[in-house]
């Protein structure tokens, strides 16, 4: 479960989405789209490729280290 949760495991979701997305989108564009289900679908990818890199440039949480 901790790996679920982890920094690699959010990078691994969010490649996976945009790859998803990217190809979702492209296989019903090529089926044929008007203009604004082609928006759409653009700003999916955009906003799964803006995540992904949100993920990494996150910074990670600091452990704060106590002193009794």
């Amino acid at each position: 479960m901790q790996k679920l949760f982890s920094q690699e495991g959010a990078e691994w979701a969010t490649v996976i989405l945009v790859i998803v997305s990217g190809a979702s989108a492209g296989h019903y564009a090529a089926g044929g789209m008007n203009p604004v289900q082609l928006m759409g679908a653009v700003t999916a990818v955009l906003g799964s490729v803006t995540a992904a890199v949100a993920v990494r440039v996150w910074p990670a949480p600091r452990r704060v280290r106590q002193d009794d």
